[in-house]
C-alpha cells in the first residue's frame, strides 16, 4: 500500500468507514461512522499512520485478533474481524466490521475501488519475469503515461488488492502483476484487477506442486485474461488465449507470429535483436546478455508496438533499459554502520517498503536516509515532498540527506537534522566519512543518480567472496515450520554459531520482527552481542560458563543449567547479588549423553528448587538423538517418554508448571505429538532438514559465491598448486578463484573432489586448496576473468559437498569464515 493514499485524498474516491461497512461486512459497530479510510493494513508490524487506517484481521495459523489491542493503543480505530467471540467492547472508541472472511472482504473492497476507473490496466502473469517486465514497462512507458503499478512484487492474494487500492485520478495507466500457487486463485485476482490488456511472460517450475500438470498451470494463469481486450504472449501459449481477444504473439521460430524474431546476437555491450512486425523491420539493442532478459525484452517490445510507439522511440527506450533490483541489500559499512542499499528504484511505494525494512533493524539506534529526487510520481513537488516528509517523520528517521535539485527545492519541509546536495558528485565531493558512525543507513536513489558510488564509499571494503543470505527464504522456512505447529506451541529459534554461519544480529532482527518466542545461543557473548544490537527477545544460553554469570544477569540472558555444579554455582552467584526467581532452563539427558541432568537426579533438583528462592524453572528440555531416522524411532519414543515422566513428577514436586520442549527441526514434522509447549527450530530455518521430505518445502537461504581472479593456459603434465598434487591431464586452462580453506572451502575438496559452477557449468578443483584461493580446471568452458563462481546455492549442492567430505550440511555452513562478507537480501 502506497503512502500517497494516506496524505493525498481524492475526494471523488474517498470512503467513509460506513460506506466500506456497507460494501464488505455482515454486521458492524460504528461509533464513528464518518471516519475516512485512506490506508488498508494487513500486517500489524507495519503500521504508520493510524487515524485513517483500516486493519484486516486475516485468518492464519494463529488467531490474529490479539494484535488488535496493540494497534488500538497505537491509535488505529477501525478493524475488520472474523471471530464473533472476540469482545469488541474492550475497545469503545473503535469501529468494528464483522466478516467471516476478512481476506475476501479486502479483495471485494479492492474490486469495488477498481471499478471506479476506466483508464487502461495491464495485467501480467507467468512463472518468471513478471516483476522485471512490469518494471521495464514502467521505464519504457512512463514518459508518456502517469503509471500506478504494483510495489515490488505485490502479486499475491493480499498484495494485489493492496496494489489496486493505490489507483487514483492522478494516473492514466496501471500495471499490476498476478501470481498464483494453486488452482482457483486466479479467478479471484482477475475480478480484482480486471485487466484490459494482458501480458503472459513464460512458464516455469515454481509452484508446480499446486497443479496437476503444466497444462493445468498454464490454463489457470490464463484465467487472468478472461475479459481483456488485447493479449500479448509467446505464440507457443496462444492456444490458451480466450477466443474473443485480440491476440498479439511473438516467436523465435514461427514466422506467422505478429512479432517474428529473426536473429539474436550477443555482443560485448549487450544483445541485438532483429525482428519483423506487420511487414516492418524492427531492430533493437538491449544492455543485457542473458536469455531471460532477452525474452523479457521481446515481451516489452511487443507491448510497445501494440501501444503504437514508433521504431525510433522503441529503439531509443529499449537501449536505455536498466537492471531491475528486486531485493534490498544489507551489508556492513564503515565505522560500525549497516548499509541498506535499495538504489535504482525510487518511488513512494518502494520507499515505504524500504523504510519498513530499515525499522526492522535494531542494531543501531540512529537511522539515516540518503534519498534522491523521486521521479515520475504524478505529483507536483510541494505535494510529493510534503508526503515524503510526513512519511519519514512517522517512520522515525533521524537524519535525512537529500540529493537532487527537486528535493533540495523543498528542504524547508524536512527537519533540522537534514542536508541537501544538487547531485551525487556534489555529495561525494563533500563527503566526510567520519560523519557516519554507529547508524543504519538506507540508500534510496533513482537509477540516474548513480547511488552505487555512494554505496561503495560507505561499505566496508572486503575481498570478493560473498555469502548471500536471502531473508525472504528464511521467512518462508520459518512460516513453513510454524504451519506445522499445534495451537499455542511456542517457537524457539537457534542463532548459535554465528547463526549457522549466516550472521547473528541480522538474523535475530528478522526473527524478532516475525515474533518468534525465544532465541537460543551457544555462549553468553553471543547473547550479549544480540542485546547490544537491540534484540529484546528472551535468549537462552546453552553453554553458560562460570566466568560469564555476571554478563548473563546483566544482559537478562537465561542460562541452560545441566548439572548439579552449574545449578549450585549460579544459585550462589544470585544469592550473593540479592537476586531471586531468576529464570533458568534445565537440560535433561534422555539419551544424547552430552550435557544434562540424568533422570535419577530428580530428587536433588526438586529439593534444591523448593529450598532456594534464587532461581525459577522457565523450561525443562532435552535433545532428541535421531528424530529424523526411522530406524531409531523406538529410541526416540523412549526419549519422549522419559521427559514426559520426568517433567510430570517435577511439576508435582515443586508446585508450578514450566515450558517443556524436546523437538528439534526434524522432529517438528516427524513427531508432532512431542511438540509439547515449545519446539526448537535450527538448521531448518536455513533451508536444510535431515528429514528429506521437508527439504522439498524449504527454500535455500545461503549462496556462497566468489570470482575468477586469473585464467592461465597450462600444458599437459604440468603441475598445479602446493606439493605439485595437481597434474594437468591435457592442454587446457585453469582459473584461480578467490576462496580457500581460510574462507571455509576445506582442503579436502582439492584435487577434483570439490567443484563449483561458472556460467551454469560445473568445473572441478585441480591441485591442493590454498589458504586464500584455489584453482579450477576450466578446459573447454567459456570463462573469463571476473566471472561469478558459485560454490553452493541449493540444498543439493550443500548435500553434495557434505557427502564428499563425509560430513553434514551444518558443518559446511558453519565453516564459512567470518571474513567472508555477508550480504543480506530482502524483497
Amino acid at each position: 500500500m502506497n503512502y500517497i493514499q494516506i496524505c493525498i485524498i481524492m475526494k471523488e474516491f474517498t470512503y467513509s468507514i460506513e460506506q466500506i461497512s456497507a460494501l464488505i461486512s455482515e454486521k458492524s459497530s460504528l461509533p464513528f461512522p464518518n471516519q475516512v479510510i485512506h490506508r488498508l493494513l494487513t500486517d500489524s508490524r507495519k503500521v504508520t499512520e493510524t487515524k485513517n487506517t483500516l486493519f484486516f484481521v486475516l485468518k492464519g495459523r494463529k488467531n490474529a485478533h490479539h494484535y488488535i489491542k496493540d494497534l488500538y493503543h497505537k491509535g488505529v480505530r477501525s478493524f475488520v474481524y472474523y471471530d464473533q467471540g472476540f469482545d469488541i467492547t474492550n475497545f469503545p472508541d473503535a469501529n468494528f466490521l464483522y466478516s467471516p472472511d476478512p481476506l475476501r472482504a479486502l479483495q471485494n473492497l479492492a474490486a469495488v475501488h477498481r471499478g471506479k476507473f476506466s483508464f487502461p490496466v495491464i495485467g501480467i502473469t507467468g512463472s518468471n519475469g513478471k516483476t522485471v517486465v512490469k518494471e521495464w514497462l514502467y521505464q519504457l512507458l512512463a514518459y508518456k503515461y502517469t503509471i500506478v503499478r504494483s510495489p515490488k512484487s505485490y502479486n499475491s492474494q493480499i498484495g494485489v488488492p493492496l496494489s489496486i487500492w493505490k489507483m487514483d485520478t492522478l494516473y492514466n495507466l496501471a500495471i499490476f502483476e498476478a501470481g498464483i500457487s494453486q488452482t482457483g486463485e486466479m479467478e479471484r485476482l482477475e475480478k480484482i484487477i480486471k485487466p484490459s490488456i494482458g501480458v503472459f511472460t513464460n512458464i516455469g517450475s515454481s509452484h508446480d506442486e499446486g497443479f496437476s500438470d503444466k497444462e493445468e498451470k498454464i490454463a489457470e494463469k490464463f484465467k487472468l485474461f478472461a475479459h481483456v481486450n488485447k493479449l500479448i504472449c509467446n505464440k507457443e501459449f496462444s492456444e490458451y488465449a480466450p477466443q474473443s481477444v485480440d491476440l498479439y504473439t511473438w516467436s523465435l521460430d514461427d514466422n506467422t507470429a505478429n512479432l517474428y524474431v529473426k536473429e539474436i546476437s550477443v555482443e560485448d555491450t549487450g544483445t541485438s535483436i532483429k525482428s519483423t512486425y506487420e511487414d516492418r523491420e524492427i531492430s533493437i539493442k538491449i544492455p543485457f546478455k542473458d536469455k531471460a532478459s532477452t525474452e523479457n525484452a521481446i515481451t516489452c517490445l511487443l507491448v510497445m508496438l501494440v501501444f503504437g510507439y514508433s521504431e525510433s522511440e522503441i529503439e531509443d527506450k529499449m537501449s536505455k533499459l536498466h537492471p531491475v533490483k528486486m531485493r534490498l541489500e544489507m551489508k556492513s559499512g564503515i565505522n560500525n554502520t549497516s548499509i541498506i542499499d535499495d538504489s535504482y528504484n525510487s518511488d513512494l511505494s518502494s520507499l515505504e517498503i524500504a523504510l519498513d525494512f530499515l525499522n526492522h533493524q535494531q542494531q543501531h539506534q540512529n537511522k539515516t536516509l540518503i534519498l534522491s529526487d523521486i521521479q515520475q510520481s504524478g505529483l507536483d513537488g510541494q505535494q510529493l515532498y510534503q508526503t515524503v516528509a510526513r512519511l519519514l517523520e512517522s517512520k522515525g528517521v533521524d537524519k535525512v540527506i537529500g540529493i537532487g535539485e527537486e528535493i533540495s527545492k523543498h528542504q524547508n519541509l524536512f527537519g533540522s537534522n537534514s542536508s541537501f546536495f544538487s547531485d551525487t558528485s556534489n555529495f561525494l565531493d563533500k563527503l566526510d566519512l567520519s560523519a557516519f558512525r554507529d547508524e543504519t543507513i538506507l540508500l534510496k536513489g533513482a537509477r540516474t543518480f548513480g547511488f552505487e558510488k555512494i554505496s561503495s564509499a560507505l561499505s566496508q571494503q572486503v575481498h570478493e567472496t560473498i555469502l548471500e543470505i536471502n531473508l525472504n527464504a528464511m521467512e518462508h522456512n520459518l512460516n513453513y515450520y510454524r504451519s506445522k505447529l499445534k495451537p499455542g506451541v511456542k517457537l524457539m529459534t537457534m542463532v548459535k554459531a554465528f547463526g549457522y554461519g549466516s550472521g547473528s544480529f541480522e538474523i535475530a532482527n528478522l526473527l524478532q520482527f516475525n515474533h518468534v518466542d525465544y532465541l537460543s545461543v551457544a555462549y553468553a557473548d553471543e547473547g550479549v552481542t544480540l542485546r547490544q544490537n537491540g534484540i529484546t527477545l528472551p535468549i537462552m544460553v546453552m553453554s553458560p560458563e562460570i566466568s560469564s554469570l555476571e554478563a548473563i544477569v546483566k544482559h537478562q540472558l537465561e542460562p541452560e543449567i545441566f548439572s548439579q555444579s552449574t545449578l549450585e554455582a549460579f544459585s550462589n552467584y544470585l544469592q550473593n547479588a540479592g537476586i531471586s526467581n531468576y529464570p533458568i532452563h534445565l537440560k535433561l539427558d534422555t539419551g544424547m549423553h552430552r550435557l544434562g541432568f540424568m533422570p535419577d537426579e530428580l530428587d536433588f533438583i526438586a529439593d534444591f528448587i523448593k529450598t532456594k528462592n534464587t532461581v525459577k524453572i522457565q523450561s525443562v528440555f532435552s535433545h532428541l538423538v535421531a528424530s529424523e531416522s526411522p530406524i531409531h524411532d523406538d529410541f526416540t519414543r523412549q526419549q519422549i517418554s522419559i521427559i514426559k515422566d520426568f517433567t510430570n513428577k517435577l511439576e508435582q514436586r515443586i508446585g508450578y508448571t514450566f515450558i517443556k520442549h524436546i523437538c528439534n527441526t526434524s522432529a517438528i514434522t516427524r513427531w508432532p505429538e512431542a511438540q509439547f509447549d515449545m519446539v526448537r527450530l535450527g538448521i531448518g530455518l536455513y533451508g536444510v532438514d535431515n528429514f528429506s521430505e521437508d527439504d522439498e518445502n524449504l527454500e535455500q537461504v545461503a549462496v556462497l559465491k566468489t570470482t575468477v581472479s586469473q585464467i592461465k593456459q597450462i600444458k599437459r603434465g604440468e603441475t598445479i598448486g602446493y606439493g605439485r598434487r595437481g597434474v594437468m591431464p591435457e592442454d587446457g586452462q585453469i582459473a584461480t578463484v578467490k576462496i580457500g580453506y581460510a574462507d571455509g572451502f576445506l582442503r579436502a575438496l582439492g584435487n577434483g573432489v570439490g567443484s563449483m559452477f561458472i556460467n551454469g557449468e560445473e568445473v572441478f578443483t585441480i591441485g591442493n586448496i590454498c589458504m586464500d584461493m584455489c584453482m579450477l580446471n576450466i578446459t573447454g568452458k567459456n570463462v573469463k576473468e571476473g566471472d561469478e563462481v558459485i560454490v553452493f546455492n541449493s540444498q543439493k549442492r550443500l548435500y553434495k559437498l557434505a557427502e564428499k567430505l563425509n560430513t553434514i550440511p551444518y558443518e559446511i555452513l558453519t565453516s564459512v569464515s567470518q571474513r567472508v562478507k555477508r550480504v543480506y537480501y530482502y524483497e
